[in-house]
C-alpha cells in the first residue's frame, strides 16, 4: 500500500506543513498540490464543496507526492466511510466532544475487527494499492477536533482512546466557546492557555497534535512548542491576499471587501 506522508514526517520527528481548499475546483486543488505541501485538506463542513467535487480534487492532488485529507461535516460514519473510500488518506472530525465520539470515529474508520467501516474501498484501490484493505487500518490517519468546552472537560477520556492517532484545535470555534472572538493566530490568554492544555496532555497521550493558523510566523510559533501538524491559510484566502496585493498598487487606501475564511 501506499505510504502515509504524515505518518512518513512524524516518524522522522518532523511537522506536516498542511494546507486547506475550500474551492470545488479539481485544477485549484491540483495548483496547490503542485506547490510543495506535505498535506492539502478538502473542507466539507464549512467549504462550499461538495462530494462528487472532492472526488475530483482527491484525484488531482493524486498527481503529486502531497498527502489527501478531508475535514468531514460532521460525526456521521457512512461519510466518513464514504469519504475514505474515495481515497482520503486522513479525515479530520469536527466537534468530537466525548469518548464516545472519539469511539465512533475511529471505529467508522476501520474494517472489522478493530472497527465497522464497510467494505468497498472503490477508488481507494486505485490510489492506495491492491493490499489497501488489509493496510489500511494502519496507514489511515484519524484526527479529532478539539473545540469546545465539552471536549476541554473530557480531553484525557478523547486522548485515551486507542487508534486515535491525532487532535486537531480549532482556533475559532476553541475562541467563541471560551468567550472571545473567534479568530485565527488567537492571543487572549484563556484561548492559549487552552491551546498549550490541549498539547500537553496530547503529548503526555502520545497522540500527535495539530491547529489551524492564519499566518506562517504563528505556525511557527505552534511548531516551536510542539505541534507536529500546521495548516497555513487555505486556497480562497490566498486568492484574496495576492488579489488585494496587487490592487494595492492602484489603490493604496484599500478596499472594504469582507474577510474570508
Amino acid at each position: 500500500m501506499r505510504a502515509n506522508p504524515l505518518r512518513t514526517i512524524w516518524q522522522s520527528g518532523g511537522c506536516v506543513i498542511n494546507s486547506w481548499l475550500s474551492l470545488p475546483s479539481s485544477f485549484a486543488a491540483e495548483t496547490m498540490a503542485h506547490q510543495g505541501w506535505d498535506s492539502l485538506t478538502i473542507d466539507l463542513q464549512h467549504g462550499v464543496i461538495d462530494y462528487q467535487s472532492a472526488v475530483q480534487m482527491l484525484t488531482a492532488i493524486s498527481t503529486t507526492q502531497t498527502a489527501p485529507i478531508v475535514r468531514v461535516p460532521w460525526l456521521d460514519p457512512g461519510f466518513l466511510m464514504k469519504t475514505l473510500d474515495a481515497g482520503a488518506y486522513a479525515v479530520i472530525c469536527p466537534m468530537i466532544n466525548t469518548r464516545a465520539d472519539a469511539e465512533l470515529l475511529v471505529s467508522a474508520t476501520r474494517y472489522p475487527p478493530q472497527g465497522t467501516r464497510s467494505y468497498g474501498p472503490i477508488r481507494a484501490f486505485l490510489y492506495g494499492g491492491a493490499d489497501y484493505p488489509a493496510q489500511a487500518n494502519d496507514t489511515i490517519v484519524r484526527f479529532a477536533m478539539i473545540e469546545t468546552l465539552e471536549a476541554l472537560e473530557n480531553l484525557d477520556d478523547i486522548l485515551s482512546v486507542e487508534g486515535l492517532d491525532a487532535v486537531y484545535i480549532g482556533p475559532a470555534d476553541l475562541s467563541s466557546a471560551l468567550g472571545c472572538k473567534p479568530q485565527f493566530d488567537p492571543t487572549e490568554p484563556a484561548v492559549v492557555d487552552a491551546i498549550d492544555h490541549i498539547l500537553a496532555r496530547a503529548q503526555a497521550h502520545g497522540v500527535i497534535a495539530g491547529i489551524h493558523n492564519g499566518t506562517p510566523e504563528y505556525a511557527q510559533q505552534m511548531i516551536d512548542k510542539g505541534f507536529r501538524f500546521v495548516t497555513i491559510g487555505s486556497d480562497v484566502r490566498m486568492l484574496a491576499a495576492g488579489s488585494k496585493q496587487i490592487l494595492k498598487h492602484f489603490n493604496p487606501a484599500g478596499n472594504d471587501a469582507p474577510a474570508v475564511y
